[in-house]
């Protein structure tokens, strides 16, 4: 999973597809932390993104750097609890500034479950990971 994680703070940039009806949606983000041994993003509760997760934790993102991506499919559970939020907050002081708190009740912060990382390029065999 540290490799999985340092992939992704490096990449600096993933996208998070997520399903809408019939409809998948697909969005840049950037917050990724490992919290108790369980790679986390963030969000906040009064976007789509956050209502699509709900109506459907199966998501995948992705992210591309130097010639190699990565791809992670898996369930995201919500962890509603202050000591998470803000171990993500702390990673990313300058979310403070765009409002998000660990003590509100719109920042959220998500674990995957029943993780599959697939590391990839066009010069080597794929190496998965599991989590």
């Amino acid at each position: 999973m540290k490799r999985v994680y340092e992939f992704l703070k490096d990449a600096e940039t993933y996208y998070l597809a997520t399903i809408e009806g019939d409809q998948p949606r697909v969005r840049p983000f950037g917050t990724v932390n490992i919290f108790e041994g369980k790679l986390y993003i963030q969000t906040e509760k009064n976007k789509a993104v956050s209502k699509q997760i709900v109506a459907n934790p199966k998501v995948e993102i992705c992210a591309f750097k130097d010639g190699k991506w990565l791809r992670v499919a898996g369930e995201l559970v919500e962890d509603v609890r202050t000591e998470a939020k803000k171990s993500m907050l702390d990673a990313y002081p300058e979310l403070r500034s765009m409002n998000y708190d660990e003590n509100d009740e719109n920042t959220q912060v998500y674990y995957f479950k029943n993780a599959v990382a697939t590391f990839s390029s066009f010069t080597s065999a794929p190496e998965t990971v599991l989590f």
